[in-house]
């Protein structure tokens, strides 16, 4: 199931969701303009790989700021639009719910907790884990406490056919969830492996329930009206 565009309005402009999907759009543009040794180096140096984390020994690493460079960092067009997308949709709400400059915290902290989940399953890897999916997926776990019944225009394959339809946020953001969690279960956890970081979508995901009690900013109208 792909979101396509939320019915849920906002007051604040969402000048922080804007300015953090133009960073990743800038970021994602200058990436295509590397040479494939130079982007090599580029993703290893401002990647973050979990076992330089451990050992700051390892060369060709740039440490801890790599938890926070990794966020804006992509491998491909469907992976930073998936994730732009995501934070597009759901983004500007969360935004409106707290205000900008907590927003900026919320994001940022709950992509540190989902680096920090994926770096316990896998401490010893040596590949570089990129992708703003870690702080987006906080952002997915907070509109699923706080908006649960808003209204998701939704593209649904179904085999060889597709809708589009109206889902509560819920059935949506459950779905999503429910598929990381299946993903990791069925996933061998290789600690020296790469693939796709369910961990960190997952610890992302809890975080963003978690701490969006914390940061909410003023009681927003609860949106009930769906069909």
């Amino acid at each position: 199931m792909i979101p396509l565009r939320d019915e849920n309005p906002t007051v604040l402009l969402p000048v922080v969701t804007v300015a953090l999907i133009a960073a990743n759009a800038a970021i994602f543009f200058y990436e295509l303009s590397l040479e494939p040794r130079v982007l090599e180096a580029f993703i290893f140096k401002a990647g973050m790989v979990p076992a330089s984390l451990i050992d700051a020994r390892l060369p060709g690493t740039g440490g801890y700021l790599t938890v926070f460079s990794s966020m804006f960092l992509h491998g491909g067009w469907m992976h930073v639009i998936g994730n732009m997308l995501y934070l597009w949709i759901f983004g500007n709400n969360i935004e409106d719910s707290m205000g900008h400059l907590r927003f900026v915290f919320f994001y940022f902290l709950t992509g540190i907790i989902a680096a920090a989940a994926h770096l316990a399953l896998n401490a010893a890897s040596t590949v570089p884990t990129i992708g703003a999916s870690g702080a987006v997926s906080g952002v997915l776990g907070a509109y699923l406490l706080l908006f649960p019944h808003a209204r998701i225009l939704t593209l649904v394959p179904l085999g060889w056919f597709i809708r589009i339809i109206y889902l509560p946020a819920w059935v949506l953001l459950v779905f999503w969830i429910g598929i990381q969690l299946l993903s990791q279960a069925l996933s061998p956890i290789d600690p020296t492996g790469g693939g796709v970081a369910y961990a960190a979508h997952i610890g992302g995901f809890v975080a963003g329930l978690a701490l969006i009690p914390l940061f909410r900013k003023y009681d927003r109208r609860t949106y009930v009206g769906y069909s």
